[in-house]
């Protein structure tokens, strides 16, 4: 005769714990600029409601989160300040790259405009769009929570191999007109 646990006890490990209390606490630092910044203020809204996910604290204080969410185009003059601010967070932390601009530069191919804050924090999510709509921040946050809990440990171990970004690698000058000028050649064969 087997002796069974009532019904109101569940087992796990301590990491599973870990990791399922961050990925249900989570506070957002925003760093929005320009139209990013206007659909990262509607997701917290009451029609959207970022609250349903533990990340409706925004906190302007970089000591007291553990997401930052880059949306917008950033300026070389603003990036000492988005690194600082990195910096100061505490581990663990995650980032979120909202919009094409913070992901890629976009349109914005000049030597103010940085060409993806890949290359100076390391990004865990992006989310592509011009700009994205709340849905889509709203599914990059769940994708977030499922990475979050599939990789977190009590001491946080994991977030000392995060010396270098993860994000695409950039492309040199030379390898993005090649690329420019096959499009354009298969285009005209097409036509």
């Amino acid at each position: 005769m087997a002796v069974g646990l009532p019904e109101n006890v569940f087992m796990t490990t301590v990491n599973a714990a870990a990791s399922w209390c961050r990925k249900n606490s989570l506070w957002p630092m925003p760093f929005a600029t320009a139209c990013c910044g206007i659909e990262l203020m509607a997701t917290a809204s009451s029609r959207y409601d970022l609250a349903r996910f533990g990340a409706e604290v925004m906190r302007f204080s970089p000591r007291q989160c553990d997401l930052m969410i880059v949306a917008g185009r950033v300026v070389m003059k603003m990036m000492p300040v988005l690194q600082r601010i990195w910096l100061q967070m505490p581990e663990p932390k995650w980032c979120i790259s909202m919009g094409a601009c913070a992901c890629t530069g976009w349109v914005f191919d000049t030597y103010a405009v940085v060409q993806g804050v890949d290359r100076f924090i390391p990004v865990d999510l992006y989310v592509p769009g011009c700009p994205p709509r709340p849905e889509q921040l709203l599914r990059g946050l769940i994708e977030l929570q499922d990475k979050i809990m599939k990789t977190g440990t009590l001491n946080g171990t994991e977030f000392g191999k995060r010396t270098v970004a993860e994000g695409p690698p950039t492309m040199e000058f030379e390898e993005i007109r090649r690329s420019q000028e096959s499009q354009l050649l298969t285009q005209a064969d097409e036509k």
